[in-house]
């Protein structure tokens, strides 16, 4: 039990949707909250009780003063100690749903508001845990967190990660640590009977994308016993699923030479070099040059960054997965399959299907939606949060 009446207490603006709160939502922006010099004052990552405008307590939130998201609820009870025992129970109940859906430990393990830590990521890679704590009041907090996660599941291994993009604006540093043992610099990641190799030290994110696992599956399916090209391919994600399903050849193309090599590592490890090539080339460079080439594929995958990261920039987004389609579609054999891929928050999926099949059509090609996909249920949604739900894959078959 907590002694409630010591913490501090901030509170919403008349205005602000304080049933929302009540309900679930997790975030409390800046324009909604009284910023007197008290809450201005308050440290960083501190735990507050959020009220509402008539001073009725909501429940606990961390306070960042300096951020947009100014406060994140933590727990509805007034009682509550946000410690090493709070951090077990909710590690315990994230831990609980992976074991029911993988049989290996290999998963996101936390993601964020989905499982009740904002801010949170947690990637797991069999005994090593990579933690990125993307919010002030999980930085001030990693020894609790970091014990609790060992004692929940018995990782030998954890990695700060300092990567996340949002850290800047909750002001934390970048600088990657270990907090437990000696984390490998590289990893093997069985995933939909493939391999990939995980660059834990210096890869993106995590050093690897789970999220696409459901898609990579699907995808693999349409490959079978065919080309299969894989353009923004990062570590092989969609081209190494389809070899381990039974596809004739891979082509991998992406503009890092780092990812490629990583790639072609995980081809080896899977035993299929001779049937997976790479390219390293711009994206769009690439598209059309194979279309110069005259070249044809039974899959082709487009998975590309976010285009659209914000809402300034969805329409330039939205035009660039527009180029996508329209340059990709030409290299699917007759009876073919497209998987088009976002992972733009800005971008929801019917204004990005909308761009994708546009772009076929510009390419004189006509197509049948087979497939819409997300990211797998190791990344759970938010109830109240619709920017949750960033990934959106869709595969089409182009008819003859």
């Amino acid at each position: 039990m907590s002694d409630f009446s010591s913490l501090p207490r901030i509170r919403l603006k008349p205005k602000a949707d304080a049933r929302a709160l009540r309900h679930g939502a997790p975030w409390v922006y800046a324009d909604d909250l009284v910023t007197d010099r008290r809450t201005k004052a308050l440290t960083p990552g501190s735990v507050a009780i959020l009220e509402d405008a008539e001073r009725t307590p909501l429940g606990l939130a961390a306070v960042s003063p300096g951020s947009k998201i100014i406060a994140r609820m933590l727990d509805r009870d007034l009682e509550a100690r946000i410690d090493r025992d709070w951090f077990t129970a909710r590690l315990g109940a994230a831990l609980r749903l992976r074991e029911q859906l993988y049989t290996t430990p290999y998963y996101r393990l936390v993601h964020a508001e989905g499982d009740g830590l904002p801010g949170l990521i947690i990637d797991r890679f069999g005994d090593t845990c990579v933690l990125q704590p993307n919010a002030a009041w999980l930085e001030s907090r990693l020894e609790d967190l970091t014990a609790a996660l060992q004692a929940v599941t018995g990782v030998r291994h954890i990695l700060k990660s300092a990567s996340g993009r949002t850290r800047k604006l909750e002001g934390l540093d970048d600088i990657s640590l270990p907090l437990l043992g000696t984390p490998p610099d590289r990893v093997e990641v069985p995933m939909n009977g493939a391999i990939y190799i995980a660059d834990l030290a210096a890869g993106q994110k995590t050093g690897l994308f789970y999220d696409q696992r459901p898609n990579h599956a699907f995808a693999a399916k349409m490959g079978r016993g065919g080309r299969v090209l894989d353009v923004f391919s990062h570590v092989g994600g969609f081209g190494l699923a389809a070899l381990a399903a039974g596809a004739e050849t891979a082509l991998a193309v992406d503009g890092s030479a780092a990812a490629l090599e990583l790639a072609a590592e995980g081809a080896a490890a899977m035993g299929v070099a001779d049937r997976f090539e790479t390219r390293k080339s711009d994206a769009f460079a690439a598209l059309e040059a194979l279309n110069a080439e005259g070249a044809q594929f039974d899959l082709v995958v487009c998975d590309p960054p976010a285009f659209a990261p914000s809402k300034p920039a969805l329409q330039q987004g939205l035009r660039a997965y527009e180029r996508v389609a329209r340059l990709a579609a030409p290299l699917v054999a007759p009876g073919g399959a497209l998987m088009l891929c976002s992972c733009s928050h800005a971008a929801e999926l019917p204004k990005f299907r909308s761009s994708c099949l546009r772009g076929i059509g510009r390419a004189g090609r006509s197509a049948q939606i087979l497939y819409t996909g997300g990211a797998g249920p190791d990344h759970p949604l938010h109830a109240q949060l619709g920017e949750t739900g960033y990934l959106k894959a869709i595969l089409v078959r182009l008819l003859p």
